[in-house]
């Protein structure tokens, strides 16, 4: 029989959409995709470039568990370069994408049964995370009315003695809220630690954007290469963790992973050194998809609150509709053929809303928003 943790996990709903949006592909229907968050830009020709130079020279054995040496000081140097301050390469561990970083930052600092907080809605795959580390997501609601900024108040309210981290992540999915310094200020000084998934910083439209170490030393920053330079598929992540918690993490992904792909790792180190203008053009274009994404959501008589002001979603609450998110995404699918993300995938706190990815292009989000438009004049007609 199954284990017990795998029967319990719940299931990742953005994908069960694009497997099904497939599915209606391969019978000759046009879907617009607006359920998963992968830009739909090609990785930038110089990263490809050298990771194709690594494997023609035979680039492809196991590699130190912690990373090539290259990689993890071309992060290093990126992290002052952005931020201005010096993070050593040792503490560096280059992962095989962020989910992995997550995992095993989680493995080197939890016991079996301790909390580590998030927030509601949250990231689909964080309580999944969690209990594959053997602890208990904790969460604390978040609010569009304000922002989906965290209340350090509540925060605070919800950490017992059993509390052993919080899980930030800024610019934020699925709302696109960025935390404000205040508020990462406050967290800072919980005397907890702070996991911090930066995976979407980089992306962010006139936001001030900060690391968690700005704030303090007592904490794990996760990022990776999918989202800021469109590596999706390449599998590529960092961790940048305490001095003391570089040996336990380095004997968790020698057990584990063993190491990152050689010519992957090449690669990210020529997207730090040679894509950054790919990049920066990449997200001047999600600007205008950004806008353009707002601008239809609106037309269509949802409410936005608060504008998305960094990674590449709209949360629209589309309890109007029908409350149960799930039913509506994929209703929205089948007679529609627009895939979206139903709320609840981020957890009961997004229940009634749905979430929209502006990564893709300007065209497919306009036929997205008429698809929409014809959708729900067609249902709420059918309530008259």
């Amino acid at each position: 029989m199954p284990s017990k943790l795998s029967e319990e996990l719940s299931p990742f709903y953005v994908m069960e959409v694009l497997e099904r949006a497939q599915e209606i592909e391969s019978g000759g229907d046009r879907v617009i995709h607006f359920e998963v968050g992968e830009p739909d830009f090609p990785t930038p020709p110089s990263v490809t470039d050298e990771a194709l130079r690594a494997i023609t020279e035979g680039d492809t054995k196991y590699t130190h568990s912690l990373g090539v040496s290259e990689l993890r000081e071309a992060i290093a140097e990126d992290y002052q370069d952005t931020y201005g301050l010096g993070v050593s390469a040792e503490r560096v561990v280059v992962t095989m994408g962020s989910s992995p970083a997550l995992l095993v930052s989680m493995l080197s600092l939890i016991e079996p049964g301790e909390e580590i907080i998030i927030t509601d809605p949250h990231y689909a795959c964080y309580p999944q995370i969690i209990k594959v580390a053997g602890g208990v997501p904790k969460r604390v609601p978040i609010y569009e009315e304000e922002g989906f900024q965290i209340d350090t108040g509540r925060l605070k309210g919800a950490i017992t003695e059993n509390t052993k981290a919080v899980l930030i992540n800024s610019p934020a999915n699925p709302t696109g809220a960025v935390l404000s310094p205040g508020v990462m200020q406050e967290i800072a000084e919980l005397g907890i630690f702070v996991i911090s998934d930066e995976i979407y910083h980089g992306l962010q439209y006139g936001a001030e954007v900060k690391t968690i170490y700005e704030f303090t030393e007592n904490a794990f920053v996760v990022n990776g290469f999918s989202k800021y330079y469109s590596m999706t598929g390449w599998r590529l992540g960092y961790l940048i963790v305490p001095p003391e918690f570089v040996r336990p993490v380095q004997k968790l992904q020698q057990n584990l992973f063993i190491s990152a792909n050689p010519f992957v790792q090449r690669g990210g180190v020529a997207a730090l050194k040679s894509a950054k203008q790919d990049a920066r053009e990449m997200v001047t274009e999600f600007d205008l998809r950004r806008k353009k994404m707002i601008e239809g959501v609106r037309g269509l008589g949802f409410e936005l609150a608060h504008e998305p002001e960094g990674a590449f979603y709209v949360f629209v609450n589309a309890a109007e509709l029908n409350p149960d998110s799930r039913e509506l995404a994929f209703d929205i699918l089948e007679k529609a053929h627009v895939a979206v993300t139903p709320g609840i995938d981020f957890g009961p706190g997004g229940e009634g809303y749905l979430r929209l990815s502006y990564a893709v292009s300007l065209e497919d989000i306009e036929e997205g928003i008429n698809r929409l438009a014809k959708y729900i004049t067609k249902i709420k007609g059918g309530r008259e």
